[in-house]
């Protein structure tokens, strides 16, 4: 009994040091492999369907601050090509906010720390430093 009590409180303390939030698409298989990874880990997942709703200034600030803005813009994704992107002059920053469907995906934060794309390695090294 006491094994399990331990094990519960170390599970309740892992999920209270979290703060995950998955950006992306239902669509997108990596973005529900994300999901599962948390949810399998029985990490509270906040998760944005950029379908639904699009991304803030200030969410994108604080991605930017650890990744890339090149390496969060999908320029091989079907978005791009629709809306002819190669044939114009644009501010990345700028269109990212007005169509976040332009986001590679997922972007997946955790207070300051984000990645994009299926990141298990990086995950279970937020999950490994939490406890």
């Amino acid at each position: 009994m006491k094994k399990i009590k331990f094990a519960i409180t170390i599970l309740e303390k892992l999920m209270g040091s979290l703060n995950i939030q998955i950006f992306g698409t239902k669509k997108c298989s990596d973005t529900r492999k994300a999901e599962r990874f948390f949810k399998e880990r029985r990490i509270n997942v906040h998760f944005r369907d950029l379908n639904e709703k699009g991304i803030s200034k200030g969410e994108l600030d604080n991605i930017l601050k650890k990744i890339n803005i090149d390496d969060i813009f999908d320029k091989g994704g079907k978005r791009y090509k629709e809306k002819n992107l190669d044939y114009m002059t644009y501010d990345i920053y700028e269109i990212l906010l007005e169509d976040p469907l332009l986001l590679k995906t997922p972007v997946v934060r955790n207070g300051n720390l984000s990645t994009v794309g299926y990141s298990p390695e990086i995950w279970a090294e937020w999950l490994k430093n939490s406890s």
